[in-house]
């Protein structure tokens, strides 16, 4: 019975700590898309990847797709433009499947910032891709140079605050703060 229990109780910390992380990356979303595009229409620098991220780190990729799905459709229908929800939910997709292979088969070769710089620059391709798709024009492959530099910035800057988050915060800090006895 106690082992039961125990297994109840992580599930439910677990639970608890996927949705704040879902949370804050909605949160961080909706801010963000107040402000203006960055140089190319529509272009953000992805803060919210932020969380998704740390899910990735601190559980598994089922955890982090989780995170992304949540954000993704939840973002769509705060920011009242469901239509973006294909370019975000496939980029969200893709960036992800790329950080959990590199975490999975490359890290700690490399860094967790070139990892999320590889799925920021994913994340872009994909989503200029899908549009080109949609649209059918491939007019809107000119824009991926551009896309893929503001993907190196924006994967260093979301992989330098996970980094700076996981260097300042330690793993069992959720458990300490949310479910004290």
């Amino acid at each position: 019975m106690a082992k039961s229990s125990r297994a109840g109780r992580f599930a439910a910390k677990k639970i608890a700590v996927l949705a704040l992380l879902t949370g804050l990356s909605l949160i961080t979303f909706i801010i963000e898309s107040l402000f203006p595009t960055l140089v190319i229409p529509g272009a953000k620098p992805g803060l919210a990847n932020i969380f998704s991220f740390a899910a990735l780190i601190m559980y598994s990729p089922l955890e982090a797709f989780i995170v992304v799905a949540l954000r993704t459709g939840l973002g769509a229908v705060y920011a009242g433009n469901v239509s973006a929800l294909l370019y975000s939910f496939t980029g969200g997709v893709v960036s992800m499947a790329v950080s959990s292979l590199l975490m999975y088969f490359v890290y700690p070769k490399i860094s967790i910032l070139s990892v999320s710089i590889a799925a920021a620059v994913a994340h872009n391709i994909t989503q200029n891709a899908v549009f080109a798709l949609l649209s059918n024009s491939v007019l809107m492959f000119v824009n991926l140079p551009y896309l893929v530099l503001l993907g190196i910035l924006a994967g260093a800057v979301v992989g330098g605050v996970t980094m700076l988050l996981f260097k300042g915060v330690p793993m069992n800090a959720f458990e300490k703060v949310i479910f004290k006895k």
